[in-house]
């Protein structure tokens, strides 16, 4: 049965969280449990001096989560634009005619010329150019963890995990996951994802797909345990 504590903000909060973690390296024993990411998630900051398990123990988790879910913090990505300088202008040659007069060259020019392969070879370099210049624009990612609970302990584990994976969509990419004991001979399976951001809504996901028929034969509920950009 998964184990909760209260008041996680308080200092009462944590010395409850203290007197367990004696003896013990993580909230369920001494391996790393979806109980550890929701206290750890709950304590909004490292704790001061007088909480040495809690301390030794908030170091070990953010170890942990820094490894699984790079990017964790993600600063503002500035954008440098370069402004081209101006080009110089040209004037018009000139020339000077048997009278005397000025004469502009331009008066030469036959703007109904036709246009000979070399004009259309090189129009169609230009235009290559100007395409390959123009970059996409890069959309964000994200690496989830989501928590599915089944109905029962007679629900088919492997069934329910099938059923998970069985959801396709551009953008989602599904990754490893791991079945947790709860209680009672029942487990829940915990199973990370990979999203792009412009593509993929994790609420939509849950509600649309993971939650609905046919999947919710096996699929009681879906809690996002931990959600970080990439």
């Amino acid at each position: 049965m998964a184990i909760t504590f209260s008041d996680l903000h308080t200092e009462q909060g944590l010395k409850t969280v203290e007197e367990h973690l004696s003896g013990k390296n993580y909230i369920s024993g001494d391996q790393l449990s979806v109980d550890d990411v929701k206290v750890y998630a709950a304590i909004l900051e490292k704790p001061e001096d007088g909480f040495p398990n809690v301390s030794k123990w908030y170091d070990s988790v953010a170890s942990h989560l820094s490894k699984s879910f790079p990017g964790k913090a993600v600063g503002v990505r500035i954008s440098n634009s370069v402004t081209p300088s101006e080009a110089p202008k040209t004037e018009t040659p000139v020339t000077a005619g048997a009278d005397g007069n000025v004469v502009d060259d331009d008066d030469d020019l036959d703007l109904f010329a036709d246009e000979t392969e070399d004009d259309k070879k090189a129009a169609e370099e230009r235009e290559a150019a100007k395409k390959d210049t123009k970059k996409p624009k890069e959309s964000g990612k994200s690496s989830v963890l989501l928590e599915v609970k089944p109905w029962d302990d007679e629900t088919d584990m492997k069934k329910l995990e099938e059923a998970v994976r069985s959801v396709q969509m551009p953008g989602l990419t599904w990754g490893a996951s791991k079945l947790v004991p709860v209680g009672y001979g029942i487990k829940k399976l915990t199973i990370m994802m990979t999203i792009v951001d412009d593509l993929v809504s994790v609420d939509n996901l849950i509600e649309d797909y993971l939650t609905s028929e046919p999947n919710n034969e096996y699929i009681q509920s879906v809690d996002i345990v931990a959600f970080n950009k990439i």
